[in-house]
């Protein structure tokens, strides 16, 4: 069986944790949630990462959303290196770390790449509060992630549910609308020959407006 695709419902699974067990996604209904993959505990890059999700939990808070991170390291593991990288860095991990040392929800996952190695790649999964796979990334292990990056996504999937717009390369700051959002095409010929009296636009297929 294939890993899930985006629009995808995302498999159940059930795993130890650092923070306890947790039925997926059942626990975490209503809420989005970053699922990410880490090649190993206690190696240089993954640690800044986790330095660097930490440093933004709160952010990810406000957007109702939950980080979750998984190794196929064992839980003792994950617990001893969330020690050292409070003793050592004195950052605190607040989220919590799956234990998948028998790499089932790896396999699930399609977070082991076997031109890569054993351990996991830097996978990253945005679920929305319905179980839905909204997007996904995928880094090879000697590559850290853009935590910001991933925040401004969760942002931009939230504005697309909320306000039925796509959002501009580099929103929010795109070369072309700055922070305004595209409005989806028309799709018959009244509609768009209406859009450039009720929109700013570049063309009947390329029209913009400023959130309010």
């Amino acid at each position: 069986m294939g890993f899930p695709l985006i629009g995808d419902k995302v498999p159940e699974f059930t795993a130890k944790t650092t923070h306890g067990v947790i039925n997926f996604p059942k626990d975490y209904e209503g809420k989005w949630v970053v699922l990410f993959s880490h090649p190993a505990d206690f190696t240089p890059v993954c640690t800044t990462e986790f330095v660097a999700f930490q440093k933004r939990y709160e952010e990810f808070k406000k957007l109702k959303t939950e980080l979750i991170g998984l190794s196929i390291d064992q839980v003792f593991s994950h617990i001893k290196w969330v020690q050292w990288i409070k003793e050592k860095l004195g950052i605190e991990i607040q989220f919590p770390i799956i234990a998948d040392d028998r790499g089932q929800i790896s396999e699930l996952f399609g977070m082991i790449h076997p031109g890569k190695g054993t351990n996991t790649v830097r996978a990253v999964f945005i679920i929305d509060p319905k179980g839905i796979l909204r997007a996904m990334l995928y880094y090879p292990q000697e590559l850290g992630r853009n935590m910001d990056e991933i925040l401004r996504m969760v942002k931009g999937l939230q504005v697309n549910d909320e306000h039925g717009v796509a959002l501009p390369a580099n929103w929010p700051n795109n070369e072309l609308i700055g922070d305004e959002v595209i409005i989806p095409p028309a799709t018959d010929c009244q509609t768009a020959a209406k859009r450039p009296q009720e929109y700013d636009c570049y063309d009947w297929w390329f029209c913009h407006k400023k959130l309010k």
